[in-house]
């Protein structure tokens, strides 16, 4: 999972996308996002996005974001009896296959 803001507004006023990528299959999932997009407001778009389509994972691949590491997600893991895998700082070959969306992103 990662977050990519900067875009141009869309529509609805949205400058940002959450990147979500299925490590087995490769496929990414995007959603368009505002700047104040919350933890619970990604866990929803998780849940809806990916979730419903590939099940739940053994473990989510973040970056040290801190958007992911708050309080809420250790909760929402906790109930969903998964784990979050964080990324080594400046090492972006470990969420690698996340980044490379980004970079189609931009």
């Amino acid at each position: 999972m990662d977050f990519v803001f900067g875009l141009p507004k869309d529509s609805e006023g949205n400058t940002g996308n959450v990147v979500f990528v299925d490590r087995l299959s490769k496929m990414a999932h995007l959603a368009a996002v505002p700047d104040s997009i919350d933890a619970e407001g990604t866990a929803k778009l998780f849940i809806d996005r990916v979730f419903c389509q590939h099940g739940l994972p053994v473990a989510i691949v973040s970056d040290r974001y801190i958007r992911f590491t708050g309080k809420f997600w250790k909760s929402i893991f906790k109930v969903l009896s998964t784990r979050l895998d964080m990324s080594t700082a400046d090492h972006p070959q470990t969420d690698g296959q996340t980044e490379r969306v980004n970079s189609v992103i931009y």
